[in-house]
């Protein structure tokens, strides 16, 4: 029966053609052309699970060696999200709940704080963990990770003497280059305990105690304190706020950022409104949510933002994943005597899936530059992004 039941579900999927190998013998083609990958079940799966959430028991399968896959992850990818109702639409509602303080920063620190030496691993030397910016595909991981803090900075067109926030500063990196190349006083904050110690150690390194501060410390209660910056950037932070949420954060921002000053919020994107994948969900991103572009831009106006720029850097993210998933591919040695096989390939599973949605143009990734009210004392044109 149970074979049954598979046999019928991957019948159904379009798009990409493939091969099962079954755990009694048993191997099926699906689709019309030569299989492009093909997947095996070692053993069975609880069809009970299957059925009701076919993400969650895959991605589970994988992790625990029971499922394997020969061929290219960017295919499997494919024929999922060319089959996305079949998968997804039965999982999770779009509108997420709103959390405590607490459980956000449980969620930020079950990612973030699994250990500084782990992603030390993988990470380039700036331990940057957003999407790097490449401007030839020669480009080293750690040169496109310092050309991404320039493009950022940049366009946000700090002068001597301003102040800048950065929410979700990682390992602080882009506060540090900020106070070295622009002069300005930075500030980072963050929720994640092992962040927090490694930037606090890379700040004294540089000689930047007076220049650079890290707080930990939750964006909201940093506005309720009443500081006010010129400049904010926000990298790969947003993805954690949730959409319950969207409103408390734009008012901080408009709480934080002076009159007339520039943020620049960096984060991942959908097309449109989407649930959270369930398999990231529980293992990778406690409480994330990726929100479409239209949620962002059309929240602006409330807080008396106005658009400036709009970049889409998808195929960025796409050849930072793939750096990273080869840097960790590379270290798994190291990985497996910190971890268990299955967390091993629960990353494995994480990295190379991502690469694969980035490049195949299910998810993007956006800058989004805005102003606080009006500033007509702006450069007129891009190009001081590209000197």
């Amino acid at each position: 029966m149970q074979r049954y039941i598979m046999d019928k579900f991957f019948a159904g999927m379009r798009s990409v053609p493939f091969q099962v190998h079954y755990w009694d013998g048993t191997s099926t083609a699906y689709g019309e052309d030569v299989p492009r990958f093909a997947l095996t079940f070692k053993e069975k799966v609880s069809i009970k699970d299957f059925v009701k959430n076919p993400v969650m028991s895959f991605g589970e399968g994988y992790m625990d060696g029971v499922i394997e896959i020969d061929g290219k992850i960017e295919d499997v990818i494919q024929l999922a999200t060319g089959n996305r109702e079949q998968l997804w639409s039965r999982t999770l509602p779009i509108l997420s709940k709103l959390t405590s303080k607490r459980k956000q920063k449980d969620d930020v620190q079950h990612h973030y704080d699994i250990s500084n030496e782990f992603y030390s691993l993988w990470l380039d030397e700036t331990m940057s963990y957003s999407c790097a910016y490449f401007r030839t595909p020669d480009d080293t991981l750690e040169q496109a990770q310092l050309q991404k803090i320039d493009h950022v900075l940049k366009k946000l067109q700090l002068k001597p003497g301003e102040t800048l926030l950065d929410i979700g500063s990682g390992w602080g990196w882009l506060i540090i280059r900020a106070a070295q190349q622009y002069g300005v006083e930075a500030k980072g904050i963050t929720l994640s305990e092992e962040q927090y110690k490694k930037t606090l150690e890379r700040i004294a390194e540089q000689g930047l105690q007076d220049q650079v501060k890290v707080e930990l410390i939750d964006y909201r209660d940093l506005a309720v304190r009443g500081e006010q910056f010129d400049k904010i950037a926000s990298v790969g932070m947003f993805e954690h706020v949730g959409q319950a949420h969207y409103p408390s954060f734009m008012q901080a921002i408009q709480t934080l950022l002076r009159d007339k000053g520039l943020m620049l919020l960096h984060t991942i994107t959908h097309a449109k409104e989407e649930p959270t994948d369930p398999w990231i969900q529980k293992y990778i991103f406690p409480g994330g949510y990726i929100p479409s572009l239209r949620e962002i831009v059309s929240l602006l106006p409330d807080y008396d933002f106005n658009t400036l720029d709009l970049e889409n850097l998808r195929l960025h993210y796409a050849m930072t994943l793939e750096h990273w998933s080869t840097r960790y591919a590379n270290s798994l040695e190291e990985v497996r005597t910190m971890f268990d096989e299955r967390f091993v390939r629960m990353w494995e599973l994480y990295l190379q899936s991502c690469a694969a949605f980035f490049r195949s143009g299910n998810l993007n990734i956006h800058q989004v530059l805005f102003s606080k009210g009006f500033n007509n004392n702006l450069s007129l044109t891009r190009e001081h992004i590209y000197d």
